[in-house]
């Protein structure tokens, strides 16, 4: 095969992967759970530190297996088919394709700052909570249309991929150099002067909008509540860098790049994360960020510091960076399902390429899913159900690093874990805390991610039952 991706294009898909909409939405939902720009910082930095450990750990599985599909090779070399399929089928029914939703409908949210008749126009479908907006069937566009583009081989997604990730990186570094220097008021001591205190402020109408009663104080277990609702946020906003890994075969050298790309790309991201907040909490008071409009926290900070130009702009370079991130997610997640499909774990169909070189069928049956998943819920839904399944195999994953070390302590590898075996333990650690969390305090979303990764056990048996017949 021909290699396409230079180290420079996959570390450009790592951060384009990881940088769509989250950190321009989710610190308003951070802040309505802690109520404190210290615990907000808290949060992103144990974000962080989770990150950048699980892609050290990846790194050494990138090394020893070299080739497509990514996580769900790692996870079927190292524990069998059984669990690799579970992989592949909550890739396909959960985390790839809802991350596609999400990131879709907040590209929805931020062309309704420029289109407000987006947000003015009622529902097209509405019961309780749950409805269908015209920001949602604008993301399925976006969905379908990103998929027609990736269609036409990696050359084309390599282009997108790379100007819209560098699009998003000058927007975010636009964002942080001036945030310190163009606001009039800071509000950084006020937000920050709360120390170890927590508050929330979650109260809803049976529509699902947030009241604005006030603030009350949390501590103890309601706290670690707290945080973990907050995580939702911030771990969706650090997730899909793995998705590199999943087109290992079109890389050169991926030995060696794969690895340097999420390490580089990981780390970079999440100190932009940081500085990002530390601006929100420098130009915006608590409530302002934590009741932002539809929680377009960036669009508020923008507007304190830029006027209503500055709104404009920043809501054309989200609308960039979700695009972008779509985009890179798209562009990798197929490669998986084809894999699947040559182990004979998905469809068939999946596996032949179009006269461009890539998965067509694959990529077209993702992106109608994801289109599916943009009209079951909305953003703040679809983050709950995702990151628990996430993290719970980016858990498994991580535990096969120490796992091969005791079974094929003498296997060749090019690339070991740093701090082997604390990074790690670090990870499962707090991976281990944040998904008990959410089970006990979010779980209306939590139980059907974990159902439907428990429905694709049968779907498994039926088809190699069907294979084995054959």
């Amino acid at each position: 095969m021909n290699k396409k991706l230079k180290l420079w294009d996959a570390t450009m898909l790592v951060m384009g992967s990881m940088i769509g909409s989250g950190i321009f939405i989710v610190s308003a939902d951070m802040m309505r759970n802690l109520g404190s720009g210290y615990w907000l910082i808290v949060v992103w930095i144990i974000t962080g530190i989770m990150t950048v450990a699980a892609a050290l750990s990846y790194g050494e599985l990138s090394a020893m297996f070299p080739k497509a599909g990514g996580q769900y090779t790692y996870i079927t070399e190292i524990f069998g088919k059984r669990l690799g399929f579970l992989y592949g089928w909550g890739m396909f029914t959960v985390i790839q394709t809802g991350t596609i939703a999400a990131v879709a409908v907040a590209f929805g949210k931020f062309s309704a700052y420029l289109f407000p008749a987006l947000n003015d126009a009622a529902p097209l479908f509405q019961s309780g909570e749950f409805k269908i907006t015209w920001i949602q069937i604008l993301g399925i566009a976006v969905i379908l249309l990103l998929t027609y583009i990736n269609t036409r081989g990696v050359e084309s997604g390599k282009l997108l991929q790379n100007i819209f990730t560098g699009s998003k990186i000058v927007a975010l570094l636009g964002l942080i150099f001036l945030g310190f220097i163009l606001v009039k008021k800071s509000f950084w001591s006020g937000n920050m002067s709360f120390g170890w205190d927590s508050f929330n402020n979650l109260v809803k109408d049976d529509k699902g909008n947030y009241l604005k009663l006030g603030w009350e104080s949390i501590s103890g277990a309601t706290l670690f509540g707290g945080i973990a609702a907050a995580m939702v946020g911030s771990v969706f906003s650090s997730v899909a860098w793995e998705n590199v890994t999943f087109v290992s075969g079109e890389i050169e050298n991926p030995q060696k790049n794969v690895v340097k790309a999420m390490v580089l790309g990981t780390i970079s991201v999440m100190v932009l994360y940081l500085l990002v907040n530390f601006v929100y909490i420098n130009a915006l008071d608590r409530d302002s960020i934590a009741f932002a409009a539809n929680d377009r926290v960036a669009v508020a900070a923008s507007e304190k510091m830029f006027g209503s130009v500055g709104t404009i702009i920043m809501a054309v370079l989200v609308m960039i960076s979700t695009f972008g991130c779509v985009n890179g997610i798209v562009l990798a997640g197929a490669r998986v399902f084809q894999t699947m499909a040559k182990d004979g774990l998905f469809l068939k169909s999946a596996i032949e390429n179009n006269k461009n070189g890539v998965p067509e069928k694959s990529l077209w049956m993702q992106g109608i899913w994801a289109s599916l998943l943009a009209l079951s819920g909305q953003y703040g839904d679809l983050l709950d159900m995702i990151s628990f399944v996430i993290v719970l195999f980016y858990m498994i994953t991580v535990f096969g690093v120490i796992y091969m070390r005791m079974k094929q302590p003498n296997a060749e590898r090019s690339y070991k874990t740093w701090l082997y075996p604390v990074t790690p333990i670090i990870y499962l650690l707090i991976g281990t805390a944040f998904c008990v969390l959410l089970f006990i305090y979010k779980p209306n979303y939590t139980w059907p991610g974990l159902l439907l990764i428990l429905i694709g056990l049968p779907v498994y048996y039926v088809i190699n039952k069907r294979n084995s017949e054959n």
